[in-house]
């Protein structure tokens, strides 16, 4: 099958890029340790050209990039198109960063606390979401993306509404590694859903945290189970506040993300009665660069 897109969700700290064929099927892919926040300025195209294309036989085909890779901090500043957004809008917003290289627009929309919220990536996996099934089209949707930075994200009838950011992820990075509270990787089911249970609870977020350093020194939380509790308090309080903040009342929501986050996810909002959907976010993420590419031209033959 002829390599018809060189597809790129380049974040900050890494690149996926996968070669599709005409129908947006994956024909090879890898994964680069080449996040923006890792690049010098002027750095994207060279290693894309000489590093990206090589490994993956890609040469003279069409790439189309999203993700941190359109901020000021990537290969080319792109603007952010205000909510609400269609895949039009996204495809008529595409900026040419070099010969047969797009890149897609993020959005923005009103925050929570008044000023713009912004996001770059999500918004392609949930266009490419919707666009592995026309029915997800019509209605309405509330769309988690958890990650670095979780995204909440109101789908209404094919177009992007308005969304929320939380910075979960970042900040149990931050702690884990940066604080009182440095632990290993989570692994621990029960001290997670411990930790979810008081997030869920109401408490202010910095008590709810600190509530972990008690624990241990009490020898209640083990130094194994430290991150899976933390995980579950920093979780718990998002998906106490999201869902009521966003769409108020949403008895469902779909998880669009890597499998570890979604389920861990899926897993609080069924402890607070709400029900969840979860899908690939990399399959997403090619399906929605698919449907953002320019016009494509006559295939080419495929690169042994």
């Amino acid at each position: 099958m002829a390599d018809r897109l060189l597809a790129c969700d380049w974040g900050t700290t890494r690149l996926r890029a996968w070669v599709l064929d005409e129908q947006g099927r994956v024909q090879r892919g890898a994964t680069f340790d080449l996040g923006v926040g890792k690049l010098k300025p002027g750095e994207a195209r060279c290693r894309f050209e000489h590093e990206v294309r090589p490994r993956l036989g890609a040469d003279g085909i069409p790439a189309v990039l999203c993700g941190m890779v359109g901020s000021e901090l990537g290969w080319r500043s792109t603007p952010h198109i205000p909510c609400p957004a269609r895949l039009e809008d996204l495809r008529a917003g595409r900026q040419q960063a070099a010969p047969g290289v797009w890149i897609i627009p993020g959005l923005t929309c009103a925050g929570l606390a008044g000023g713009p919220d912004v996001m770059r990536g999500e918004e392609t996996q949930v266009f490419g979401w919707l666009a592995l099934d026309p029915g997800r089209q019509r209605g309405r949707h509330l769309v988690c993306h958890p990650g670095t930075h979780a995204k909440w994200i109101l789908v209404e009838d094919g177009a992007i509404v308005r969304f929320a950011t939380a910075m979960t992820g970042e900040l149990f990075d931050l702690l884990r590694r940066h604080s009182v509270l440095r632990s290993p990787d989570p692994d621990d089911l029960a001290a997670f859903d411990e930790g979810a249970e008081v997030g869920r609870s109401g408490l202010l977020l910095s008590a709810a945290v600190f509530t972990l350093r008690g624990r241990m020194a009490a020898g209640q939380v083990s130094p194994a189970g430290a991150a899976s509790y933390l995980s579950g308090v920093l979780i718990g309080a998002e998906v106490a506040a999201m869902p009521r903040l966003i769409d108020e009342g949403a008895e469902r929501v779909t998880l669009i993300g890597a499998p570890q986050l979604t389920q861990a996810y899926a897993r609080v909002l069924k402890a607070c009665g709400v029900s969840a959907e979860i899908h690939d976010g990399e399959r997403a993420a090619q399906a929605g660069l698919h449907a953002l590419a320019p016009p494509l031209g006559p295939a080419k033959t495929a690169h042994a």
